[in-house]
């Protein structure tokens, strides 16, 4: 335990470390004053300091002026501080209280008595310090435990092959995005795409390389959607759709064009398709501006048609509901 003693009296400091030291207080600090108090406790703060034994008549600051400086200072504040005094004018130690203090020993001290407000004045600093460390560890713990349900709400959100949005996230963000745009009066487009004829690129690849082909169509599915408000998912089984807020007619056919323009570029093989030597995508697109008396599923059911309308059409195309 670490004791400071600021005590102008050489004589006393002495005989105060005389008692702790017999005591087996070794790590005791002598001081005459509260600037050189200060600058201890300042210049040293990765050894805390467990009790101040201090006189409140002092040259320069008084004691008093230096136990409300140590309360005020937040890393300093839980440190306490027993005023040693041969005054015992209750104003003075009505002032004495008010800064801090939470002791007061009189001079000349009984030395069972000053050795018994010690002990319980570092006893009260433990039980403190512990009662810190446990609440610093509960407060670790439950930032742990916030961060691991954070995560454990993003994977119940995310589709586990593809890692982008699954199926409760899409129709989640589709419910409210739908209020949303009612609220605001703004137009809602969706997108529903389908890779073309995938059963038979299982048959001819496998189900690893068809996994891998999922994975990359969700990958460049998502880097086509530019927004953060837009979002990407994962229907179902090879079926992708995304949500785009605020996007009319025209903007979600740039988005279904790059699509059908980048996954041309990329050539995935595909030489079991009935349509092109590479990987295709039928996509339905709609754009509706919310009103009262309709429903989020019914903008499902438009682009799904629109994506049925695709597939008849011969695949590799783009269908808005619009054109139905």
């Amino acid at each position: 335990m670490r004791i400071l003693i600021v005590e102008d009296s050489l004589v006393l400091q002495k005989m105060i470390k005389h008692l702790l030291k017999k005591e087996g207080y070794s790590d005791v600090h002598l001081l005459t004053s509260a600037e050189e108090a200060d600058r201890l406790l300042r210049s040293d703060p990765d050894h805390p300091v467990d009790l101040i034994l201090l006189d409140i008549f002092l040259e320069g600051v008084d004691g008093i002026a230096f136990c409300r400086t140590i309360k005020e200072d937040p890393h300093l504040r839980d440190i306490p501080v027993i005023m040693v005094t041969a005054r015992s004018e209750p104003e003075v130690l009505k002032s004495a209280f008010e800064a801090g203090a939470m002791d007061f020993i009189r001079k000349p001290f009984e030395t069972i008595e000053f050795l018994a407000r010690v002990r319980s004045a570092l006893l009260l600093k433990k039980e403190m310090d512990q009662r810190k460390l446990r609440e610093s560890e509960l407060l670790e713990l439950k930032t742990h435990l916030e961060e691991a349900n954070r995560r454990l709400e993003e994977l119940s959100h995310q589709d586990g092959l593809t890692q982008i949005a699954n199926r409760r996230r899409f129709d989640g963000y589709l419910e409210s995005e739908w209020k949303r745009a009612k609220r605001t009066k703004s137009p809602l487009s969706l997108i529903m795409l389908d890779i073309d004829f995938f059963k038979l690129y299982n048959d001819a690849y496998g189900h690893v390389a068809g996994d891998e082909c999922l994975k990359s169509v969700a990958l460049l599915f998502k880097q086509c959607l530019k927004r953060p408000e837009d979002l990407a998912a994962r229907y179902g089984g090879e079926e992708f759709a995304a949500v785009l807020p605020n996007t009319d007619r025209n903007g979600a056919m740039v988005v279904s064009q790059e699509i059908q323009t980048r996954l041309e570029e990329k050539k995935i093989l595909h030489e079991s398709s009935v349509i092109a030597p590479y990987l295709t995508v039928s996509i339905g697109a709609v754009t509706w501006v919310p009103e009262s008396e309709k429903a989020p599923s019914q903008l499902v059911q438009m682009a799904d048609q629109a994506l049925y309308s695709a597939k008849k059409r011969g695949r590799n195309t783009i269908v808005e509901h619009t054109q139905l």
